[in-house]
């Protein structure tokens, strides 16, 4: 086994695919999860199921996988949360995308049990961290850090310690709104070249192999390409991070007028019923503006996340 013993909290798509990579590394790891059936197969991979949050307690680093501001906040501080239990773990490393202000409480309030919290958001979808590709930005105590950098580097291709308190929340927020409007951009050019009767196929092809190609480009060409947008990461949870980037950006007094457009975009899509969907389906919603009607191209595209 490797190291500190592991609580981790959350198992859905994203925390199971991390969980993953700590069990596959030997680390000696809890989980938990609400749905219980949900962290089976985590179990048969090695890691001890807990019977309940407060049971992660005793672990030295607990990590977690949520969903919401509210989750962190009732899975730590909460009645049968993490802190309720008499025992208190060194470090939280908490890799969902909450509020700073969410955050900021937490932190407050878990000091006093000599608990230190480390704002770890994760960037990368469940096939990004099954292709080792995962990043992230940590902020919180150096100290922490330093315990816990071992383990997070396990989860992908490393990670970038961005300074005190909230940092990462913030470099986080900035991460996915390029997300988004990279994305519609994407779609719009697609549409472009589609109208101009260029394939999907033939134009990501290229911009694949331009400087303007990325890791982004590559895998979400399979879903322009095909129109696959079964889910890596829904409209619905996008919009969530656009509405606190925005806000934090209000709070700033810095204009973002590329960002406020392509939010009401992502909001328009969630408001058509796109809300479950994958947010490649911006590019239909493009496709629809612009009285363009998509057939998948059935074409074998790659990727670019050979694992």
């Amino acid at each position: 086994m490797n190291g500190a013993r592991l609580g981790w909290l959350g198992t859905g798509r994203m925390g199971a695919e991390l969980v993953r990579r700590l069990l596959l590394a030997g680390c000696d790891v809890a989980v938990y999860n609400r749905t219980r059936a949900k962290a089976e197969p985590l179990v048969k991979l090695g890691a001890t199921a807990a019977d309940s949050i407060a049971d992660l307690s005793s672990r030295e680093i607990v990590f977690l996988a949520l969903g919401t501001s509210d989750d962190l906040i009732t899975a730590v501080l909460g009645p049968e949360g993490l802190m309720s239990a008499d025992t208190a773990p060194k470090v939280i490393v908490d890799c969902s995308t909450v509020s700073p202000e969410a955050s900021a409480q937490v932190r407050e309030q878990i000091a006093g049990r000599g608990t230190a919290l480390l704002a770890a958001p994760v960037m990368g979808n469940p096939k990004v961290v099954a292709a080792g590709q995962m990043t992230a930005a940590v902020s919180g105590p150096r100290d922490a850090f330093e315990l816990a950098v071992p383990f997070l580097n396990m989860l992908g291709k490393g990670v970038t310690y961005v300074g005190e308190g909230e940092a990462a929340r913030t470099v986080k927020l900035c991460h996915n709104l390029l997300l988004g409007v990279v994305a519609q951009t994407l779609a719009e050019i697609t549409v472009l070249a589609e109208k101009s009767g260029i394939s999907r196929h033939a134009l990501l092809d290229c911009i694949n192999k331009s400087v303007m190609g990325s890791l982004f480009t590559g895998y979400k060409t399979p879903a322009y390409v095909n129109l696959d947008f079964e889910p890596t990461f829904t409209a619905t949870l996008l919009r969530k991070d656009f509405d606190l980037g925005l806000a934090a950006a209000r709070e700033r007094e810095a204009p973002m007028p590329v960002a406020a457009t392509v939010h009401q975009l992502i909001q328009g899509l969630v408001g058509r019923g796109y809300g479950d969907a994958d947010f490649a389906a911006l590019l239909e919603q493009q496709a629809e503006s612009a009285g363009l009607t998509l057939v998948s191209e059935h074409a074998e595209v790659s990727d670019g996340l050979d694992t």
